[in-house]
């Protein structure tokens, strides 16, 4: 990209996303609500360029929007297990779990996004990242198998993570 472009679209993904929610939120478009979010598309970000020192290298929309849907399935099916135990699992026999689950990603936005999903999860919540970054501490709500719980979050959502942001 161009030196000028970059100084007014510092993050053009962002910028796309910004509009776009912006007139989902409008309920009803019109030609005044997409000029209006795109206007803000462009000053958000680059009011904010310069908390960003670094963008990501190597991001992969097509691989981020797949992994989008598969949490937002994942986000369904906890909530009705999360609501199937809470009507049904006495609190005696409620086998909650602190799990730590070793890293492989290093990119802060990588990790940040897996910490998000598992709280966005219902069941599970990231509590606490490492001092050097290489482990996650997440408490889950009820499980029989907390290393398959690991093994779980770094197959499901920390591997396709890795693809995304390679």
């Amino acid at each position: 990209m161009s030196r000028a472009f970059r100084w007014l679209l510092p993050h053009p993904y962002l910028t796309l996303l910004l509009a776009v929610v912006w007139i989902l939120l409008q309920n009803q478009f019109s030609a005044g609500m997409a000029v209006f979010g795109l206007i803000l598309g462009i000053i958000i970000p680059w009011g904010t360029s310069v908390w960003w020192p670094d963008t990501p290298k190597g991001f992969r929309l097509g691989k981020m929007l797949s992994y989008s849907l598969i949490v937002m399935w994942d986000i369904i099916v906890a909530n009705i297990q999360v609501a199937w135990i809470v009507l049904t699992v006495p609190n005696a026999k409620l086998k909650p779990a602190w799990i730590v689950i070793p890293l492989d990603l290093r990119q802060p936005e990588a990790i940040t996004m897996l910490a998000g999903t598992i709280t966005l999860t219902p069941g599970t919540v990231s509590a606490d990242l490492s001092d050097e970054g290489h482990s996650l501490l997440v408490h889950v709500l009820h499980t029989d198998d907390p290393d398959g719980e690991r093994d779980g979050i770094k197959s499901r959502y920390e591997a396709r993570l890795k693809e995304i942001f390679s």
